[in-house]
């Protein structure tokens, strides 16, 4: 009687296991797991917006210079790169495969959302030159990355996951656009609060950022027989030279 309660135990366990695994495939678990972050960016543009729109609708358009403009498409780039990552989260495939283990996930989630840590420090008065250039860069990697984001379109990943190949847009011609827009922004970021502080911040997201574009590039190896042919004629970052 024991091993018959306990083999039903093990039958019950057995099933248990397999729903739970097949609702880990579904579209609604998906959501369900980005669902923090999709709220999260829906906060920050629904919080951002309003200043935005007052500093547009009252400043003195007769008077501003090159550099608050560039500052205002640069707000408006992020705010709508934010909107578009929410969309894409809730639009996404269902992944294909996932990796394994904490360090990949934390190595994601690091490479994401470290520089934010650098609005902490105190911010650097620049000269006109400097913060031109630093708002450019902010700008000019901000609508790259919005770019690599719109191409890379419903197949979009926070961890390392497999959705779909893409190898159309930015990504013929280097694997991990997306990222080379957002290292470019975060430069021009760290030049605003440039110190000891904030290069160290700019250098440990940049470590965790290549871990992850290596964590990820194992795993659509694993799902795509295709990618290594694909890595064989793109660069991971800057064509000739990474």
């Amino acid at each position: 009687m024991a091993i018959d309660s306990d083999n039903a135990g093990a039958q019950w366990h057995a099933i248990v296991i397999m729903h739970i695994k097949a609702f880990q495939r579904t579209k609604l678990y998906d959501f369900l797991t980005a669902a923090p972050l999709i709220a999260w960016y829906g906060l920050c543009v629904t919080h951002q917006l309003p200043p935005l729109a007052r500093q547009i609708t009252e400043s003195d358009l007769t008077s501003v210079d090159i550099i608050f403009i560039a500052s205002l498409f640069s707000k408006l780039a992020t705010l709508i790169f934010v909107a578009v990552l929410g969309i894409l989260l809730i639009l996404r495939h269902t992944p294909l495969g996932k990796t394994q283990g904490i360090f990949p996930r934390f190595a994601a989630l690091a490479g994401t959302y470290l520089g934010i840590g650098m609005v902490l420090l105190p911010p650097q008065t620049l000269s006109l030159p400097l913060q031109l250039i630093s708002t450019l860069l902010i700008l000019g990697g901000t609508v790259f990355a919005l770019y690599a984001a719109l191409g890379l379109g419903r197949s979009i990943s926070m961890l390392p996951e497999a959705r779909r190949l893409v190898t159309w847009g930015p990504y013929a011609v280097i694997r991990h656009p997306l990222y080379l827009g957002e290292a470019v922004a975060l430069m021009g970021l760290t030049l605003q609060f440039f110190s000891p502080w904030a290069l160290a911040i700019f250098a440990l997201q940049c470590v965790f950022q290549l871990e992850r574009m290596k964590n990820e590039e194992k795993i659509l190896l694993n799902i795509f027989p295709k990618y290594r042919d694909y890595m064989a004629h793109t660069a991971r970052l800057l064509p000739g030279l990474y």
